[in-house]
């Protein structure tokens, strides 16, 4: 099976980088599956939404994404995020706290709360 070389790093830490068969990301432009051998891109990743690494020789990644970009290029994949939460790191009781507190309404602050909230829940594969 076909690899590519996929980074994942944030503004805090790098954390993965590896081989893998796909990426799955949503920009602002749609959703996004990448494979090995991928026409280049640059791409704006959508507020509120996850990235998912199917790794080589691991379980996939299911990372909460809020803010950054999504880069193919001929020799791989980097995800360039400036927060990152991996699945196994999020609270789930907290997260749906975070929802149920977060109120669009009130401005970009409520908006950017909602979409934590719901990055997270949907990195720790809750419904929402």
């Amino acid at each position: 099976m076909a690899t590519m070389h996929v980074e994942l790093v944030s503004v805090e830490r790098a954390l993965w980088s590896g081989e893998a068969t796909a990426v799955f990301a949503r920009t602002v432009e749609g959703e996004l599956g990448i494979l090995p051998g991928h026409t280049p891109l640059l791409g704006a990743l959508e507020p509120g939404w996850i990235v998912r690494i199917d790794r080589a020789d691991e379980d996939e990644l299911r990372v909460a994404v809020h803010g950054g970009f999504l880069s193919v290029r001929k020799d791989g994949v980097s995800v360039l995020a400036e927060m990152a939460e991996p699945a196994e790191d999020i609270d789930v009781a907290r997260a749906r706290a975070a929802l149920d507190r977060a109120d669009p309404e009130s401005g970009p602050d409520g908006v950017a709360a909602r979409d934590r909230a719901l990055a997270r829940l949907r990195a720790a594969g809750e419904s929402v």
